[in-house]
């Protein structure tokens, strides 16, 4: 099965997985997606990751949910925003803010994959990958 979006993959396997109240999920590995899991860990949204080999012998990166007292979810919400029908580019003047500043929005940009807020402070623009809460 090929998938036409890897990362909107990656984002919904993680979006299920955390509803699901799994502990952790494996995702098949790139660059970009192991790029995206590092920014989910700095920001707080997961507990760790790390690359692992699955039964059938495939790498992958295997990510591990974080869930608050209530056993909720810390990621909330995990939106792809740019798709390949319809890449979205950003300049660092008009980088949205993800529900007021509580969320975190992930961008593509010539200096690597980075948050919105960091893409602002470099003055660097890019492709809007995906918004997270």
């Amino acid at each position: 099965m090929s998938v036409s979006d890897p990362v909107a993959d990656m984002l919904t396997k993680i979006r299920n997985a955390g509803m699901a109240g799994h502990e952790k999920v494996d995702i098949p590995t790139s660059r970009l997606k192991l790029e995206i899991v590092k920014i989910l860990k700095t920001e707080g949204y997961i507990k760790n990751f790390k690359k692992a080999a699955n039964q059938e012998g495939a790498n992958v990166i295997r990510v591990f949910l974080k869930y608050d007292d209530n056993t909720a979810p810390i990621i909330h919400g995990i939106e792809k925003v740019s798709k390949p029908g319809r890449r979205v580019y950003m300049g660092y003047k008009s980088m949205p803010r993800v529900l007021n500043g509580y969320g975190t929005l992930i961008v593509s940009t010539s200096q690597g994959v980075t948050t919105g807020k960091k893409a602002a402070e470099k003055k660097v623009g890019g492709e809007v990958i995906c918004t997270v809460w």
